[in-house]
């Protein structure tokens, strides 16, 4: 699939978050090391995404927290 026709990305898209970082990312990250990734990091990593177009500014813990929690559902539902 062509990127340029991928929709925007923006904070509240966890589901899409958790997807491009576990495509990113894959088996790297196991549940425990997704669950100790510091916040600054995993802000980094997110705003760097393709088609992501949330501001820095706009970012908050709960954010972070539903994206993390997102990433370990996704990548649990790629384990089988």
């Amino acid at each position: 699939m062509n990127k340029n026709y991928e929709p925007p990305i923006h904070w509240n898209d966890y589901e899409d978050i958790a997807m491009a970082l576990y495509e990113k990312f894959g088996d790297d990250f196991s549940e425990s090391k997704i669950y100790r990734v510091r916040f600054t990091e995993l802000l980094e990593w997110i705003l760097s995404l393709p088609n992501f177009e949330g501001k820095r500014e706009e970012a908050n813990e709960g954010h972070l927290e539903q994206i993390q929690a997102a990433w370990v559902y996704e990548w649990r539902d790629n384990q089988d």
